[in-house]
């Protein structure tokens, strides 16, 4: 079983740069790559980077009237303006989050496990806890000369 904890947060904000994702959850993960390997090969992220508040960076899931959308963003202030049709200013709630802790060779299979972990044999096995939507979000904490990448997935959490 995958390591994890409950943990209180405070509110917080992403501002991220998304796509719209399609198709059966099958199709899913490689049109999260893809996105998330453009916005990094194409400087978007880093352009990006230079309105955050820290280091880190974020790989958002959100439904939105039916539809999921995925971003890759930034930690910013709550009041943070947005430009540009894709891109949004993610609030997050105060409260539980289940946070997982990983590591794996690139951010993006991070991401992949961490949600797996999360989805798959986390969340299903919570007594106390549920995932009542809204979003959701792997967060890249720390690359090792490129080499690793390390991170959690934060999920807010409501009492059952």
């Amino acid at each position: 079983m995958t390591n994890y904890e409950i943990q209180s947060k405070t509110a917080f904000a992403v501002l991220g740069l998304g796509t719209t994702l399609t198709g059966d959850y099958q199709a899913l993960p490689a049109q999260k790559q893809a996105f998330w390997e453009k916005v990094n090969a194409d400087g978007q992220l880093t352009t990006l980077a230079q309105r955050a508040q820290n280091e880190l960076k974020f790989a958002v899931n959100e439904a939105i009237n039916g539809e999921m959308h995925y971003y890759a963003g930034v930690q910013v202030a709550a009041d943070t303006p947005t430009s540009g049709a894709a891109m949004r200013l993610i609030q997050f709630p105060a409260g539980n989050y289940l946070v997982i802790r990983g590591s794996a060779a690139t951010a993006f299979e991070l991401f992949s496990q961490l949600e797996g972990a999360a989805f798959g044999q986390v969340l299903p096995t919570l007594d106390d806890y549920a995932y009542v939507g809204g979003p959701n979000t792997a967060v890249l904490t720390s690359t090792a000369d490129q080499a690793t990448a390390s991170g959690e997935m934060w999920i807010p959490l409501a009492a059952k």
